[in-house]
Order: structure tokens, then sequence, then C-alpha cells
């Protein structure tokens, strides 16, 4: 399936000297993607000269006067920054002309204009964060990671339900496990909000495993698992942390004496394995799920492989068919309570 994606080639840190090369190379690999490239024309046709010839006919730029800064407040970008890069990808999924758009830039601006331009799916009330960590079965699913600090157990369940249709959808599992996160696995633990989402999953028809603690995230227990945005992007950047902690041990350790640095050479093959394994680059990429259109943000300090991997996110979020997925498991969900 052919798949056009619309790149906010001005977000993140380092716009388009990683966005373009980023896009070249997803183009170079896979024939049946295409890229409207949206950012200041000059900057994009130097960068793509840069990058050397790209694919005929599978690439274009559109002029975007204007970008939203990673600072900036969500309601200034929204209602001040019609012509950014960021609106106008966004507009282009709206329009039809993109079935998804890729953004490095800022969380909260490109959340509160994807909202305002695309809208809600039917059955639900509140987009949610969605994104891949590696685990020890491969990988697991979590959201939200900080769209929604305060949620009802309600939205719980709803981000259950669309998380669980983006990993049957792109993954092909069928009836993935859903895990809802909490002080532990025991029913009488948590507070009120959780006790009462989980009520709401045993009595839907998820395939619902109960509660899961910490640790199940990176043990793989179930293939999704949920939380409010408060916990969920605390787990997350207490997980970034300890990734950099350990890096830098074992750079420290390797390089303490000519004895360490000697053993560093000879373990070098592992070591390489094992950054191979939990490069988070790997994952980057997460889906804004519950809007009208497919959205993919990027982390903000991505570099060019890393943003290709959220590139790839959203072409299989688009290939998956997915938001027609959740669309009709909402409607069924609603049909049956009437």
């Amino acid at each position: 399936m052919d798949v056009r994606v619309a790149i906010d080639c001005m977000g993140g840190d380092h716009g388009a000297h990683v966005t373009v090369p980023a896009a070249l190379s997803v183009l170079r690999n896979d024939p049946s993607v295409s890229f409207i490239l949206v950012g200041r024309q000059e900057t994009l046709e130097r960068e793509l000269a840069r990058g050397g010839p790209a694919p005929e006919g599978r690439i274009q730029v559109r002029h975007a006067s204007q970008m939203v800064e990673m600072d900036e407040a969500p309601a200034t970008a929204l209602r001040g920054k019609k012509d950014s890069s960021m609106r106008v990808a966004i507009d282009l999924v709206e329009q039809g002309e993109a079935g998804a758009c890729v953004s490095a830039g800022n969380t909260g601006a490109l959340m509160a204009i994807s909202r305002f331009v695309l809208g809600m799916l039917p059955g639900i009330d509140r987009p949610a964060i969605a994104t891949l960590l590696p685990t020890l079965k491969g990988h697991t699913h979590i959201l939200d990671l900080g769209a929604n600090v305060n949620c009802a157990p309600e939205h719980l369940l709803q981000f259950g339900i669309m998380c669980a249709e983006l990993v049957s959808s792109v993954e092909g599992k069928q009836r993935p496990t859903v895990g809802l996160l909490n002080i532990g696995v025991e029913n009488i633990k948590g507070n009120e909000q959780v006790k009462q989402a989980a009520e709401l999953m045993r009595t839907s028809d998820l395939n619902f495993h109960g509660f899961v603690e910490g640790d199940d995230i990176y043990k793989g227990t179930t293939d999704v698992v949920v939380c409010d945005g408060f916990v969920g992007n605390v787990a997350l950047k207490t997980s970034e942390g300890l990734a950099q902690m350990l890096a830098t041990y074992l750079r420290e350790e390797f390089g303490r004496n000519a004895f360490t640095r000697l053993a560093g050479l000879v373990a070098l093959p592992v070591i390489n394995a094992f950054k191979d394994r939990v490069d988070h680059r790997r994952y980057n990429g997460a889906s804004l799920l519950g809007l009208r259109g497919i959205v993919v943000k990027s982390h903000g300090s991505a570099d060019a492989f890393a943003f290709a991997f959220a590139i790839q996110r959203a072409v299989e979020a688009a290939r998956s068919g997915v938001l027609a997925h959740i669309a009709e498991r909402m409607a069924a969900i609603h049909k049956n309570a009437a």
C-alpha cells in the first residue's frame, strides 16, 4: 500500500538538518512511500541538494513561513501561527493529501493543533501519547505519556482499547494483553481511579491481564501498559535517566586504567550488541492516539537515524488502517451499551 507522509521539517532541536536526511533514507529503503516536506522552502531545498538525488516524483516541498518554537505556549502556536510547518503538515492530513504527519516539535503545541484541526474519533474523549519500550520479550506499548495528567477511569479504558487496536493492527497480534499500571498486583492496591478503571477493563472485551507494576514494563508482562499521563511521563523519564546512568558507568569503568581499557576492547562486540538492543533511537516515535488522523511525535533531540524510525511508525500506522479499527471498536461498545 502506497503511503504519503507530511513531515514537519522545522520542528525539534535540529530541524531540517535531521528531518530531511531521515526522510531521504526512508525513501531509499521503501519504494511505496512518498513525502511532503513542510518548512521554509530555501532551507529544505538546500538540505535536499546536500543529501543527493531523491527518488523522482516521491518528494514534494510545501513552503511554510513560520515555525513553532520548542518552548512556545501551545495556545500561541495554535492561534498565532497558522502557517507554521507543524500546522501546515497537520492540515495536509486533514485535507487528505497525506495519510500521516510526523513532527519532532513542541509536544503541547502538536497535541493542541492536532486536536483542533483533526478532531477526535467518535467515542474517544481525549487523545493519548503511546510509545514502544524494549522488554525482555521484545517490546511493549505504554500510554499515556503526558497528554492527560488527570484521567477518569473511562479515559483509561479508552486508552487501553486504542492501544490494543494499534498493536493488533500494526503487529497483527490477535487480542493483545493489556495491563493497568499500579503500585501492586493485588486487587486491594491502588487509588480509586485505578480500581474503577480495572473494573471497567474486566467487564470489557479487552484481553485484560490485570494490574502490573513498574518492573513488569521491562519484563514484557503485557503487550500494552495503561496509566495516566502523570505516571507515564515519570516512568518514561526515570527509564531514560537510568539508561544514561548505566551507559556512563560502563564508560567510566572500562576507561579506568590500561587493563580495563584492554578488557573493553575484548568485550567490544558484546557491548555493541547490547547498545543495539537497548538503543532508544530504535524506539523513537510516539503515536497520538484518538485523533481523526495519524500523528507521530518524534523526540525533539532525535538524530536522523532516530527520526527515520518515527517516520516508519507513521507509515506502519497509516498502512494498518488503525483509525478505522478504533472507530469500529468504539461503535460496537456503544451499541452494546445502548
